[in-house]
């Protein structure tokens, strides 16, 4: 449904219609030229966001123990390079045309996405939060009839805008606190769900499931999902490639006797699924999130 006019054309969304403005503007610059700017744009987050640099660390410090403060440091200045990289690419992802997207994106397994699909099961492609996620999921529109979960904006220009960006290709766009009999049918009838799995669901709404050891707000909704659609889990991640080189999209072989019936077990087994994801490219994923940051009770704050 269509926000009204009048509410799009509100004096107080300017500053969004400015910024929209200047993503369009990017997406006609080659991804050479955007990733050398995102290395320049990452290296002054460092410096001018010390919050975002603070928990990138303190994620990539709990994950990988092992690692040497040197190895963390670089660890985390890639990684917020990539994350400015995956800002400036934003208005390539919601314009470029088809033949843009093919030539900006290489894929890897996609042949255990077409025989899931060829079982005649259900599909959800497990996607944790990657650099390159919101380009995995339009350019997985482009051949695939697919279906998502999103989260409604309260600024209505750039729902507007990012609903219209995601669903060019036919995509379907189901908000996240509508009806999940609508997303069961759409899988069962054969479209493939892109399913973002990694979000803190805060205390009310999780379980607690081991992620790089550490007990982890989970969402416990794929195993049920997976149930009710009678559905395989693919992973899947979407990176950037080095230089400006484009994005490679990754699929992993179906999660094996899954899903269990039990919430916690699924909670953990999918875990396990995002950490191995993690592990293969640990530069790309979306550390700036505070994703510890609903703890057991009784457990420490982990940010402070």
């Amino acid at each position: 449904m269509k926000p009204p006019l009048l509410q799009l054309c509100n004096p107080r969304y300017l500053p969004t219609w400015i910024g929209l403005g200047v993503l369009r503007l990017l997406s006609l610059l080659p991804l050479p030229v955007l990733y050398r700017t995102g290395t320049v744009l990452g290296d002054l987050m460092q410096k001018t966001i010390p919050s975002r640099h603070h928990i990138a660390e303190r994620n990539i410090r709990l994950c990988f123990p092992e690692k040497s403060s040197a190895d963390v440091t670089a660890m985390v200045r890639e990684n917020l390079r990539n994350t400015a990289r995956m800002f400036l690419y934003t208005g390539f992802f919601w314009w470029a045309s088809r033949a843009r997207l093919d030539q900006a994106i290489r894929v890897s397994g996609s042949e255990v996405l077409d025989e899931a699909l060829r079982d005649g099961r259900g599909v959800i492609i497990l996607a944790p939060h990657f650099v390159g996620l919101e380009l995995g999921g339009i350019y997985l529109s482009t051949g695939y009839q697919g279906v998502s979960v999103y989260q409604r904006s309260r600024n209505p220009v750039l729902d507007f805008f990012m609903l219209k960006s995601r669903q060019r290709f036919g995509a379907k766009l189901i908000e996240r606190k509508s009806d999940m009999k609508r997303l069961v049918r759409a899988i069962r009838q054969g479209q493939s769900c892109y399913y973002l799995p990694d979000q803190d669901p805060g205390p009310r709404r999780a379980v607690f499931a081991p992620f790089f050891g550490i007990p982890t707000a989970t969402w416990p909704v794929l195993g049920r999902l997976a149930r009710l659609a009678r559905a395989q889990v693919i992973p899947c991640t979407t990176c950037i490639l080095a230089d400006g080189k484009g994005l490679e999209m990754v699929f992993d072989p179906p999660l094996a006797d899954f899903p269990t019936g039990n919430p916690a077990e699924d909670a953990a087994r999918m875990n396990r699924a995002v950490e191995s994801c993690v592990r293969r490219f640990p530069l790309q994923y979306f550390w700036v999130h505070k994703r510890f940051k609903t703890r057991p009770s009784g457990s420490p704050d982990l940010y402070t």
